[in-house]
């Protein structure tokens, strides 16, 4: 499946899972009910996950959300940084962030402080502002070759001068089930950009889904099982050696599930939590 397919089938997957409650999408996943006790019933419904990166998260930090979804993550990470801190979730699906952007209100509310924000982004590309690019657009739209040239400068100018996310703005990064989404040719890019926006002390916590073997050509090319998290899988190595050439230090699985997701011709998918630190330092521990 070429770049362009694997994007619109986790698009219209995920905005359907956005509107009807999809078990498929979902692992069994535990988390503390104290911070679930705020989170609006259709965020709680609506929460595609493998793993609880909240887990990692510290009082006061800048916390940035991969994927954030229906921001069920975003809501817990918020009570765990307190109001002096800071999560920013991004997501480039539409019905998602209307989901999280709708029920953040709410949470603040009952929180007594917001400090939650979800941004429209691709998390491959975490410089440009999808929002500020479609305002562009809709007063310039494009007609032409040399509109789709100005566009792209515009695309440019807003990453360098209008960030999404700053370089070196964030704390911690963390996401739940959803690199294993982004598509083969972008995936290296995508922890660059991971290493690009953290601090000098920065951290990441993952939880994603790799796969027992390598998956065949033939299974990335199911529109299906790539969208369920499953055949655009890394494998375990794979994922700790794009962690690493991305510059990352003290890679570490901190967590693998015994219990696989799913098997698939006898390949099997499961959970796994990796943390890992922009520097090397004692303060980027992620424990």
């Amino acid at each position: 499946m070429d770049g362009s397919c694997s994007d619109t089938a986790v698009r219209e997957r995920y905005s359907a899972a956005a509107r009807e409650v999809e078990p498929q999408l979902c692992c069994p996943v535990e988390y503390d009910p104290r911070y679930l006790e705020v989170v609006p019933p259709e965020v709680l419904e609506r929460d595609y996950g493998c793993g609880d990166p909240s887990r990692y998260v510290r009082k006061g930090e800048t916390v940035l959300d991969l994927g954030s979804g229906g921001g069920k993550i975003c809501f817990i990470a918020a009570q765990i940084v307190g109001p002096e801190g800071r999560v920013i979730g991004v997501d480039s699906n539409d019905e998602m962030l209307s989901l999280s952007r709708g029920a953040a209100p709410q949470v603040g509310a009952e929180l007594g402080y917001r400090n939650v924000e979800f941004r429209r982004g691709r998390i491959q590309d975490l410089a440009l502002d999808l929002d500020l690019l479609d305002a562009w657009l809709r007063e310039h739209p494009v007609r032409s070759l040399a509109d789709l040239e100005r566009m792209e400068e515009e695309a440019s100018r807003l990453r360098r001068e209008r960030p999404l996310i700053p370089d070196g703005s964030v704390d911690l990064v963390i996401s739940n089930c959803v690199l294993n989404l982004v598509r083969e040719e972008d995936k290296g890019r995508l922890f660059r950009e991971i290493h690009r926006v953290l601090g000098a002390a920065g951290r990441l916590a993952i939880s994603d889904i790799v796969s027992g073997a390598p998956v065949p050509r033939r299974l990335k090319q199911d529109p299906s099982l790539w969208s369920g998290c499953i055949s655009g899988a890394f494998t375990q190595a794979g994922l700790l050696a794009a962690i690493d050439a991305a510059g990352f230090q003290k890679v570490a699985i901190d967590k693998r599930e015994p219990k696989p997701f799913a098997v698939v011709e006898g390949i099997e998918f499961r959970s796994l939590t990796v943390t890992a630190c922009k520097g090397g330092g004692d303060r980027c521990c992620c424990g």
